[in-house]
């Protein structure tokens, strides 16, 4: 039976595959909650962003400053991809 993690958690039974897969829980909620809304589909193809190995170091910091990636100001181009890859 699924347990009710509370009106942050749009789709329990997700959430908890997701937690059991190995996701955070961070993760976990953002996949949950995205699945759960009509206006996203998270299982389709991203959008036209350029891959990160095209991005500027500057850019890919800027969007780790968005995302809160702790560590990044000591990272490296490729650190930062796999940083940003991870969230």
């Amino acid at each position: 039976m699924t347990k009710d993690h509370g009106p942050s958690i749009k789709d329990d039974e997700t959430y908890e595959a997701l937690l059991e897969q190995g996701a955070s829980k961070e993760k976990a909620a953002r996949i949950a909650n995205a699945q759960a809304s009509p206006d996203q589909h998270p299982g389709e193809k991203g959008g036209a962003a350029p891959p990160y190995e095209e991005w500027t170091k500057d850019d890919l910091y800027a969007r780790a400053q968005e995302l809160d990636v702790d560590g990044r100001s000591g990272m490296t181009k490729d650190a930062l991809i796999a940083a940003l890859r991870d969230r």
